[in-house]
């Protein structure tokens, strides 16, 4: 064989593994209950903000912790536990995606993705993405 075709060879086996394991590390769009089956991997969780709970959010007391509840679109009700600032207009929003995993009965979320009204037109969506603080030391336990 020549040089290129082993070239050629080990750049497509290279290329394959690259593929594999950006697919195996990818998160997809599931519910609460198939996050709590796999809670080592990462979700992107789609719901609705459960209103009959009360969200938790002191920034005197700790400025990067804010909790509240979401209703995935299977009907299941889960605390969301979100080490950043609470998103302005959070109240107001339609649709809420978060990234992250579950961690024993509740969700610890690294983004927040909310989907809000627009103020001028009807036809216009805004979506915002809020992402977790790190530097404070504080974020989702690891093990």
């Amino acid at each position: 064989m020549k040089k290129t075709h082993l070239l050629l060879i080990l750049l497509i086996a290279v290329a394959i593994g690259a593929i594999i394991s950006t697919v195996g590390d990818s998160s997809s769009y599931e519910n609460f209950q198939i996050a709590a089956a796999n809670p080592e991997r990462e979700y992107h969780v789609v719901g609705t903000l459960a209103r009959v709970e009360e969200m938790e959010y002191n920034p005197e007391q700790d400025a990067n912790l804010f909790k509240f509840y979401l209703q995935d679109n299977a009907g299941d009700v889960k605390q969301v536990v979100f080490y950043g600032t609470k998103p302005q207009d959070f109240e107001r929003s339609e649709q809420v995606v978060i990234v992250g995993q579950m961690e024993g009965e509740q969700f610890t979320a690294q983004k927040i993705l909310t989907k809000c009204p627009s103020k001028y037109t009807e036809d216009e969506i805004k979506i915002e993405e809020f992402e977790e603080h790190t530097a404070t030391g504080k974020g989702p336990a690891t093990s």
